[in-house]
C-alpha cells in the first residue's frame, strides 16, 4: 500500500498545538526552540498558550502550522513509509521540508515571511474569501469571470478547489460581498464567508508574491526524495527547480486539491495520512476518493 502524507493548511490551528506532542516526546522541545530562534519571537509560546486571536493572525498562523507538521513528522518519520507528499496552501512548505527540498530553517523563514507579506497585503487591499457549496466548477468560473474587472482592480477568482462541490472563491472584499448572491443564482446551495485577513490565492496577493519571489530565489531547492504534488498543477514533481517556480506562483494561483488527491489515487496511493493540526484534509479526501482500498487517518497523539 502506497502512502502519502498530507500537511494541513490555514484554519487547522488551535491553542495548545505542539504542546500535546512535546509533552510526550521531549525531543520536540529542541525543534520548537530552534523555531523560536529562526523567527525571532516566541512562536512556541503562541502555539502553546495563544491567545486564540493572536494565533489566528496569518503572520503567526502560518509558521505555527509549519512547526506543527514538522514536529509530527519528527516523531513518526521512522515508523511510516512515505511514497509521496502534498500540503494544502501553506502546508506545501511543510511538504517540501519533509521531502528534503528545503531545510527546516529555510522553510520556516519562507513561511514566516509569507505570513507577514500576506498579512500586510490584506491590510493594504481589503479582500475576503467565500466557500461556495454545490456549484459545478464551470458555472462557478463563469460567475467569477463576470465579476472580475482587472482594469478597475476588482477580482473574484477560484482560490481552493477543495473537493467536488466545495470551492473557495477569493476577491475584492466589498465587491464580492455585494455580488455573492450571484453564485446562488447560478445554482449554489449555499455560500459562507471565511474568517481570513485577505484574498489569498488571488491577484490581490501579487505584491506579496513579488517580495516572496526574491526570498524563494535566494535559497537552495534540492530535488525531492519523494514526489511532491504541487498545489498549482496537482502533478507529482521531484525537480527542485520546478518546485521553486511553482511555489512562487502558488500565492496567486488556485490550490488544486481535488485533482491532487485524484492524481495520487490514480498513481496507486491509497493510504492518506494528515500530518498536522486538525482533520480538515481527512474530510476532504473522503469526499474526493472512495473504495475498499482507501485508508484515511490523522496523526494520533499517542502515536
Amino acid at each position: 500500500m502506497k502512502t502519502a502524507l498530507l500537511c494541513s493548511g490555514q484554519g487547522s490551528q488551535y491553542v495548545g498545538m505542539i504542546k500535546d506532542i512535546a509533552d510526550k516526546y521531549p525531543q520536540i522541545e529542541e525543534l520548537a526552540k530552534q523555531a523560536d530562534e529562526v523567527v525571532g519571537y516566541p512562536l512556541t509560546s503562541i502555539c502553546y498558550e495563544g491567545p486564540a486571536d493572536k494565533l489566528k493572525e496569518t503572520r503567526y498562523t502560518q509558521p505555527a502550522l509549519f512547526l506543527h507538521s514538522a514536529a509530527v513528522y519528527e516523531v513518526v518519520k521512522d515508523r511510516i513509509g512515505l511514497d509521496a507528499v502534498a500540503g494544502h496552501s501553506v502546508g506545501e512548505y511543510a511538504a517540501l521540508y519533509i521531502a528534503g527540498v528545503l531545510s527546516f530553517e529555510d522553510a520556516l523563514n519562507l513561511v514566516s515571511l509569507r505570513g507577514q507579506l500576506m498579512y500586510v497585503a490584506g491590510e493594504d487591499v481589503q479582500g475576503t474569501m467565500f466557500a461556495v457549496i454545490n456549484l459545478a466548477d464551470d458555472k462557478l468560473l463563469e460567475v467569477c469571470n463576470s465579476l472580475t474587472d482587472a482594469e478597475k482592480g476588482l477580482y473574484v477568482v477560484p482560490a481552493n478547489y477543495n473537493s467536488p462541490g466545495q470551492v473557495v472563491v477569493s476577491g475584492s472584499a466589498e465587491h464580492l460581498r455585494q455580488h455573492i448572491g450571484m453564485f446562488k443564482d447560478a445554482g449554489a446551495r449555499m455560500t459562507k464567508e471565511l474568517v481570513v485577513s485577505g484574498a489569498f490565492h488571488s491577484p490581490l496577493m501579487l505584491p506579496a508574491q513579488n517580495k516572496l519571489e526574491e526570498a524563494i530565489n535566494s535559497i537552495d531547492f534540492n530535488d525531492a526524495k519523494v514526489p511532491v504534488y504541487a498545489n498549482v498543477t496537482a502533478a507529482p514533481l521531484t525537480s527542485g527547480e520546478e518546485l521553486r517556480k511553482l511555489l512562487i506562483q502558488q500565492l496567486t494561483s488556485p490550490v488544486q486539491w481535488t485533482q491532487t488527491i485524484l492524481n495520487m489515487h490514480s498513481n496507486g496511493i491509497s493510504n492518506f495520512i494528515e500530518i498536522g493540526a486538525g482533520a480538515v484534509l481527512q474530510g476532504l479526501v473522503k469526499r474526493i476518493v472512495s473504495g475498499d482500498d482507501i485508508v484515511i487517518s490523522g496523526y494520533d497523539k499517542d502515536f
